[in-house]
């Protein structure tokens, strides 16, 4: 036997011993057992004192072990004694590196969370920081009870549920819950680990953020682990200094920008004033500012330097501010009371200024984790020549490339695209949110169904290999109805922009329709395909779709043939989609006779019975259709008679 045949016989010697002891030893791994044949065989154990955030995601998990089990595990907080012989372990506590010596419970980034069960534990767990004196915040139009800077372990049991207990939550509203009920829930050993990338989402269902009851999406956002999020607050593209003038140009004129006339006017207006950047009381009143809304929210740590609106007009000119703009920027069309003339771009500018804040944040508060957000907006959209951000600066691009790729730069004299701009934002800084405005995409502000949903899925890749570290959208409306499976996969995009979009959708529709998922998907993407040519301009409408959306209610007849024999759930749902499919058909049809109304009496009355049975559909699915759009709303006037 030569040498060659023997080290073969070795190998196959060792592999067969390596797989007789994987079966072996498989065969014979304890599994963990958490429920079976409607008994809890293990309690939920949450650490001591918990926030209520935190405290509610225990109980949910309880909840809904239940509803999957039929069995209610206890839940125990703080360190029980004895020891339960098999728990679920909600949050860190000491205990556990005793009970899983073999997984690193600390965590090293923002958010991180890890998910791991041995033979007889398990455990759920994340990055979790409070402040205990200051869990109680003033929202936008109501108290929020539970804020956290991190909620790293509500994420990691809303991860849990639907990743290891197969829970969906579709939409919001009962409907869009779908549980997989099972004899015994059990895992052998694993573990998992994972922080999100976009460390700001809730700004993606911005109605829907803590404190602000417009949305219709509380609990949805929530378990999607947009709501709770750890970048706070407005770090969207929102204007910082709106009320500067009011409170300070009496006393302080110097803070305002330079007019062309030698004046400090506030030109164009109180709430769009510019400010002279460069001068160092600006900075000072800002970094004291700063400190005021630390003492009233210790929980934020996002705080803004964006330039008021009205982008091209009224920028100051002084000798200082004019020396920070770099001489190689793009020209660009600037305004001021009387004047307007070619000037140039100003991010150098900005980011030079916003340096200055960060530089004051960092030397006020050296242990603090904060961050100074500044805009890449109008005359700042172009990334700097030569100025770098500092390492504690995020760039809140407004760059508008969501569901329209194509889409340009209306203040640029080289028409640059929206993609290109951020791109280039992404080479110079870290840490940049996207924040586009969406405009009125297929319909979008209406409530038309309106579904890019693929360009929307390559958009947030883009967005997230471009040093996107969040997402803030002007404005996702929440009309569930005509939206839906775009709203889905956006928001699981958020959390992991890289996921198999095909596979999201497949589920989606499985899960949601069953026999008629087929059906139901090819609905949506005939939906998609009107949507994508109405945006790119090729019909002019849905009021142009009409064989379009015959043949789509053709599909939907079909879908109820399908489940005619099926559990009356997906009856429910399809009857969701319909919603969406009547809505906009009613819509359409009364949008084209509007034109005629004046002068035709059936056009009227039809339009009245349309109006009627529009009120009628927003009545029976509330979670359908936003406010926004309920006949006699500005947004739908041109929809309906106006009696």
């Amino acid at each position: 036997m030569n040498k060659f045949t023997t080290r073969i016989l070795t190998v196959i010697g060792a592999a067969l011993f390596f797989v007789t002891n994987f079966t072996f030893n498989t065969v014979q791994a304890e599994e963990l057992v958490l429920a079976a044949d409607g008994e809890s065989r293990a309690p939920i154990v949450i650490f001591e004192n918990p926030p209520p955030k935190t405290a509610r995601a225990a109980e949910e998990l309880s909840e809904y072990i239940e509803k999957i089990s039929g069995a209610q595990p206890e839940i125990l907080e703080g360190r029980p004694d004895p020891i339960p012989e098999s728990a679920l372990w909600v949050g860190y506590q000491p205990v556990l590196d005793e009970l899983f010596p073999d997984t690193d419970l600390d965590f090293y980034e923002a958010e991180e969370i890890v998910i791991a069960a041995n033979e007889k534990h398990l455990v759920i767990a994340g990055r979790d920081r409070w402040n205990d004196d200051h869990l109680i915040v003033e929202g936008r139009n109501r108290t929020i009870n539970g804020v956290q800077q991190e909620y790293g372990t509500v994420n990691a049991v809303y991860t849990f549920l639907q990743d290891y207990l197969d829970v969906r939550w579709l939409w919001p509203g009962e409907t869009g819950i779908d549980i997989i009920e099972r004899r015994k829930i059990s895992f052998n050993p694993f573990e998992y680990r994972y922080h999100p990338q976009f460390r700001q989402r809730a700004g993606l269902f911005r109605l829907s953020t803590l404190g602000d009851s417009r949305g219709l999406a509380q609990d949805w956002t929530r378990f999607q682990r947009l709501q709770l999020d750890s970048l706070r607050r407005r770090v969207g593209g929102g204007h910082r200094f709106v009320r500067w003038w009011d409170k300070y140009h009496e006393e302080h004129p110097e803070y305002f920008a330079l007019q062309p006339d030698g004046t400090r006017s506030g030109f164009p207006g109180p709430t769009l004033a510019k400010l002279c950047v460069s001068n160092p009381g600006v900075w000072d009143r800002w970094i004291e500012e700063m400190g005021k809304m630390i003492e009233a929210d210790p929980n934020q740590n996002v705080f803004g330097s964006g330039q008021n609106d009205s982008w091209n007009r009224g920028h100051c000119i002084c000798e200082d501010c004019r020396a920070w703009d770099h001489l190689e920027a793009e020209r660009r069309r600037h305004a001021w009371e009387g004047v307007a003339q070619d000037y140039l771009a100003m991010s150098d500018r900005y980011i030079k200024f916003a340096n200055k804040l960060a530089a004051k944040v960092k030397e006020h508060y050296p242990d603090g984790d904060y961050y100074v957000s500044a805009s890449a907006y109008g005359h700042t959209r172009p990334a700097p020549v030569e100025v770098k951000p500092a390492d504690n600066i995020i760039i809140s691009s407004v760059a508008n490339f969501l569901m329209r790729s194509g889409a340009t730069d209306r203040g640029s004299p080289h028409n640059t695209p929206h993609r290109e701009q951020f791109a280039a934002w992404g080479k110079v800084a870290d840490k940049v949110i996207w924040r586009p405005n969406v405009g009125n995409p297929a319909g979008w502000q209406q409530g038309m169904i309106s579904v890019l949903i693929n360009q929307a899925s390559e958009d947030f890749k883009f967005a997230a290999e471009n040093n996107a570290i969040g997402i803030f959208v002007d404005t996702v409306w929440e009309h569930w109805a005509t939206h839906g499976p775009l709203y889905y996969v956006m928001g699981h995009l958020a959390w992991d922009p890289y996921q198999d979009v095909q596979a999201l959708l497949d589920d989606y529709y499985q899960r949601g329709f069953g026999p008629a998922a087929r059906q139901i998907e090819d609905f949506w993407t005939l939906m998609e395909e009107v949507s994508v040519e109405i945006v790119e301009g090729r019909i002019g409408g849905w009021t142009e779709a009409e064989e379009e959306l015959a043949r789509a209610g053709e599909i939907l007849d079909e879908a109820g043939e399908r489940i005619s024999d099926a559990p009356e759930i997906f009856a429910e749902r399809l009857a969701f989609v319909r919603a969406a499919y009547d809505y906009t058909r009613l819509m359409s049809e009364s949008r084209r006779l509007m034109d005629i109304a004046d002068d035709t009496p059936e056009a009227a009355d039809k339009i009245r019975a349309n109006t009627e049975r529009i009120r009628q559909i927003q009545e029976d699915f509330p979670h359908a259709f936003n406010g926004q759009v309920r006949p006699g709303q500005h947004r739908v006037s041109s929809y309906h008679l106006d009696d």
